[in-house]
């Protein structure tokens, strides 16, 4: 009977492969693509998003990617929401949680482009709909808030590009109840329950986006 139980627990020999993280999940490897929050002592200074492609990079020159920079009453609005989110995924996987911090904070690289999606929508949003933002935001699934950062990040995905293309799409489809499920991709529907379980397994897999 041991041994049987044994074969049905494949998950822990999964995690092992992530014995040490930073951060939000991120492996303590060298120069990993991750993400990075940094957030600046002063209380009024601005939050920035920055994507580290790291050895996936072509080139030194394009090794950093800057996102998007948030005022900081619009971080303060969404950041415990997206921490409780975040740590729930990474306890899912048997990874320690992570906590916001003054400084430089790495986040895993599908996490990190989950969070730019957020960041995005409520960069110019109006402070009073930002709530109604976080709460469609986490109503998406994981692969579904991926693919809006892969159409956003593909030609508004840089922090110069408030307010344009997808980037506006965002803050007006997670902004308005009655229009958020406009950005989801129609393969959210009948999606099986299973499928969606197995995406969210490969979070820190190279299989990924």
């Amino acid at each position: 009977m041991a041994k049987k139980a044994g074969a049905n627990t494949p998950l822990p020999k999964a995690r092992a492969q992530v014995l040490h993280t930073l951060g939000f999940g991120v492996p303590a490897t060298s120069d990993p693509h991750h993400f990075k929050v940094v957030i600046p002592k002063a209380s009024t200074g601005k939050v920035q998003i920055s994507e580290h492609l790291g050895l996936q990079s072509a080139s030194n020159d394009n090794a950093v990617i800057d996102r998007v920079l948030l005022d900081r009453p619009r971080w303060t609005a969404i950041r415990a929401e997206v921490q409780r989110a975040f740590n729930a995924r990474l306890a899912a996987h048997g990874i320690k949680p992570g906590t916001w911090k003054v400084g430089d904070n790495p986040v895993d690289r599908l996490l990190g482009k989950e969070l730019c999606v957020l960041a995005w929508a409520v960069e110019q949003m109006e402070m009073e709909k930002i709530t109604v933002a976080v709460r469609n935001w986490l109503a998406l699934r994981p692969e579904e808030r991926w693919w809006l950062f892969g159409m956003t990040a593909m030609s508004t995905g840089g922090v110069m590009d408030a307010g344009k293309g997808w980037r506006a799409a965002l803050k007006h489809g997670l902004g308005d109840v009655a229009q958020s499920e406009l950005l989801a991709p129609r393969a959210r529907r009948g999606k099986p329950e299973q499928e969606v379980a197995q995406a969210s397994l490969g979070l820190f897999g190279d299989e990924a986006p």
